[in-house]
């Protein structure tokens, strides 16, 4: 994904510095310069702006020194995408949460925080109830989420919780579950119009399919009714609102008829999104370029689509892909290789894309085209 927003900004005409916590990510394949850094060290990530004095950070994971982006952006040393406080309420379950149910009142799923086994167990017992989800509070693409159905399910739920967090620090979420219809991904953007002033675009709903939290498939659009896509709309603009600055936002909603629920928010572009790539006459990342930098923007829909996601099936480093030439047979479809230096058996190495008129033959042929596209080692 930071790729993607790399190549968006370049051609844009931006000189880019891609960070990693490991060498040779895909950022760094394509960007003008690249650094390997511990992002999550305060001393590391303030040494490395202060040293190449960067006009914009754009965070792109969860594992970064965000208390260490406020400070640097209050000594205006640097400006940060969407704002600091932005990346570090959203890069944080509790922060957020606290936000949108609390602060502006919006409707959510009911909620604890828990720090320690004990701590679920009771909250679970003393209103939750079962079933429930257990995320921790800071991961990213589902890491560390699960569902609880019974007591017999918590200790493995709080394991899985404490192994899949980006930052240790033994702290999790647990949520009431909500009978939902379908949830929704509503990319959100902030840019400026003309006169200079932040208006508000909304991208056609994006449906998804997620197992044990983490995207397998998306589609758009992603049929809604009036009162339920304007209700979205009201919820995703209040948490974006607050939340300010510039960029794309990818607001997550639970829809239960003409019921919304809030659920989490990412201030850049989001997994769900990439079937923009293939649906939209400016995809996501070109969105989230063209807000940074001031420039006009069109959420226009180009045709329904569909994404699926490509796994890496094993556990090796430098993988090659056999069947791309299969998957590109399929009509109307794209593949993109994220180019990982590592896979791993549920490792998302890439994503097909098609689009058609109908988007459940979008679907079904995107699920086939990823299906032909087998990595293997080299």
């Amino acid at each position: 994904m930071g790729k993607e927003v790399l190549i968006a900004l370049q051609r844009l005409g931006v000189e880019t510095i891609a960070v990693d916590r490991y060498d040779n990510a895909p950022g760094q394949q394509v960007a003008h310069h690249a650094r390997t850094i511990t992002m999550s060290d305060p001393t590391a990530l303030r040494a490395l702006i202060e040293a190449e004095r960067p006009d914009l950070v754009v965070p792109e994971i969860e594992a970064i020194a965000t208390p260490e982006l406020q400070a640097l952006e209050a000594e205006g040393r640097v400006r940060v995408i969407p704002t600091a406080r932005a990346a570090r309420l959203t890069m944080d379950r509790e922060g957020i949460r606290r936000l949108a149910a609390e602060t502006l009142g919006l409707p959510t799923s009911p909620y604890q925080f828990c720090d320690t086994l004990a701590e679920l167990q009771a909250a679970i017992d003393g209103g939750i109830g079962y079933p429930c989800i257990v995320k921790p509070v800071m991961s990213s693409s589902g890491k560390g989420q699960s569902k609880i159905d019974g007591p017999a399910d918590v200790q493995k739920a709080w394991d899985y919780a404490m192994a899949g967090g980006r930052v240790s620090h033994g702290r999790v979420i647990v949520e009431g579950f909500i009978d939902f219809d379908y949830e929704i991904t509503l990319l959100t953007v902030r840019a400026l119009d003309t006169h200079g002033s932040v208006q508000t675009h909304f991208c056609a709903p994006i449906g998804h399919v997620q197992v044990s939290g983490d995207y397998v498939e998306s589609w758009q659009p992603h049929p809604m009714s009036p009162a339920a896509q304007a209700e979205a709309q009201r919820i995703a603009k209040a948490v974006t609102d607050d939340l300010g600055g510039q960029g794309l936002f990818g607001v997550e909603l639970f829809v239960k008829g003409d019921r919304v629920w809030f659920s989490e928010v990412s201030p850049r572009p989001h997994d769900t999104g990439m079937v923009t790539m293939i649906t939209q006459w400016q995809n996501e990342f070109e969105l989230h370029a063209r807000a940074i930098l001031g420039l006009p923007v069109s959420t226009a829909l180009k045709s329904p689509g569909a994404s699926a996601v490509i796994y890496g099936g094993v556990d090796a480093t430098g993988v090659v892909f056999d069947g791309v030439e299969a998957a590109l047979a399929v009509p109307n479809s794209e593949v993109r290789l994220f180019g990982k230096p590592e896979s791993f058996v549920k490792r998302r190495m890439g994503v097909a894309l098609v689009h058609d008129a109908d988007v459940e033959v979008a679907r079904s042929q995107a699920k086939l085209a990823a299906s032909l596209v087998k990595p293997r080692v080299r």
